[in-house]
């Protein structure tokens, strides 16, 4: 019946929430789109200006996460998502009729505070129906929207920027997306169950045994009591020691470091792929859809890792092989001079440059069984989003056409990230090995003990072997 009941899911609830999620990647980088077609300079702003507010989006973006997150958990994905998708959908179109530099900030900085709880709270979401081991492939569905979103943004960009009218055409593209982003919030309200227990498109007894799977696959290290809808009581959903926990996490505060050096290429890109491509010499209206390649390769290679890791149970050396993939494509870039060339290496980068940030989430969420815990461990590894505002600073316009400066220190953030990953991964181990040998010999008596101890919590038990 598992297999029967992740099908469901994969018709009825993940296509949807990638839907969402792709309208998320749309309103995020259609700014990039928009500049091609002289976005600040109809509106009275620099260049400059747009670069300084793609980073103060991420100021408040990354501030927001945890603090959303908890919001989502607390009240349930089903009633805050479609709250923040309309947020950000009034916001988008909002932009078509901002002036000057003032207007362009704060719009940006307020789609950043709505758009900030959407992907912690949508993952911690997803991980609410599928057990930890079919989730990478899942999240890596749902995150390769992401990708998709710079291949759509691009074809509808180009569509777009066909059409004659009163308004500027980038004007256009911001009150389409928009319009269509706060359509499809107000069909989510009705759409998404508020858990398994109460999905609508499953029988009685599927949605019996989906709350019973989620539990169990937590039960040695957790204890909850469970509503029909197969989440725990609201008074149990989050928790003092979940946020001291959250805090004393070395495993992921270690982490987010290398998370954030990772990220720079898929975050910088998801804006600034565009202005990239129309450095290799095409024109502003051919560079749009131009970019449509770099970012399927994106897509695909994301999800060729993540179903290979699901398959395996590994991540760790899956994202490594991400990066160095993502490293290769970085040196054909910085060191070729033809077109068709560096057109290949900007390719082979993207195919890369989207498996670290949803396996660390699919990482991090399987080795942290507390639901409370993990709702906000996916919060705080919204940080990683950082990795916006340094790429939104490297890739400025006076580094054009080539932009060898900002490919050269992406180049060393990535490799940063490849060792920093390979320790971790690597550290997990160690740590394995070390309560291997403090259990060994332990009874049956014992080991229950630690699983209803309140001395340790979650993955902190000794009984916990961390997902490598």
């Amino acid at each position: 019946m598992s297999s029967a009941l992740n099908v469901k899911f994969d018709i009825f609830l993940l296509p949807f929430m990638s839907l969402l999620y792709l309208f998320n990647g749309l309103d995020r980088g259609n700014v990039g789109n928009a500049q091609t077609q002289g976005f600040t300079n109809d509106i009275g702003a620099q260049s400059s200006d747009l670069n300084l507010s793609v980073s103060l989006f991420f100021i408040t973006f990354v501030i927001f996460q945890p603090i959303s997150s908890a919001v989502g958990r607390r009240i349930g994905a089903k009633n805050w998502i479609p709250v923040i998708m309309f947020g950000w959908g009034v916001l988008t179109i909002c932009h078509a009729f901002i002036h000057g530099r003032a207007q362009l900030i704060a719009v940006r900085l307020l789609i950043g505070l709505f758009e900030a709880g959407f992907y912690p709270t949508a993952v911690f979401y997803l991980s609410t129906f599928y057990t930890r081991f079919d989730l990478a492939v899942r999240i890596a569905l749902f995150y390769g929207q992401y990708a998709i979103a710079g291949a759509f943004s691009g074809a509808i960009a180009y569509g777009v920027f066909q059409l004659d009218g009163a308004l500027h055409n980038w004007q256009y593209l911001f009150i389409i997306e928009g319009a269509l982003t706060c359509f499809f919030a107000i069909i989510s309200w009705f759409w998404l169950p508020m858990g398994p227990g109460s999905a609508w498109f499953l029988t009685p007894e599927q949605r019996l045994f989906s709350t019973n799977r989620i539990q169990i696959d937590g039960a040695r290290y957790v204890q909850h009591q469970y509503g029909k809808d197969g989440l725990e009581r609201p008074t149990e959903r989050l928790s003092k020691r979940d946020i001291v926990e959250t805090a004393k996490d070395w495993k992921l505060w270690y982490i987010l470091f290398f998370n954030i050096c990772a990220s720079i290429p898929g975050q910088a890109f998801s804006v600034f792929l565009p202005l990239v491509v129309k450095g290799l010499g095409y024109k502003s209206i051919t560079a749009n859809l131009m970019s449509v390649p770099p970012y399927v390769c994106g897509a695909v290679g994301l999800y060729i890792f993540a179903l290979h890791s699901d398959h395996r149970r590994e991540r760790g050396f899956h994202i490594l092989g991400g990066l160095l993939v993502c490293l290769v494509g970085l040196i054909i870039t910085v060191t070729v001079s033809h077109q068709k060339s560096r057109y290949a290496g900007l390719c082979i980068l993207t195919f890369g440059s989207y498996v670290s940030a949803p396996l660390t989430a699919a990482w991090l969420s399987g080795n942290t069984p507390e639901p409370g815990k993990r709702s906000l461990v996916l919060g705080v590894n919204g940080f990683g989003n950082l990795a916006g505002i340094i790429g939104s600073e490297l890739f400025q316009a006076k580094y054009a056409p080539r932009y060898l400066i900002p490919f050269y220190a992406t180049l060393g953030f990535v490799a940063t990230a490849f060792l920093g990953y390979l320790a971790y991964r690597y550290t997990l181990l160690a740590v394995n090995k070390w309560r291997a040998r403090r259990t060994e010999g332990w009874s049956e008596a014992e080991i229950e003990e630690e699983r209803l101890s309140e001395k340790r919590f979650g993955d902190r038990k000794l009984t916990f072997v961390y997902g490598l």
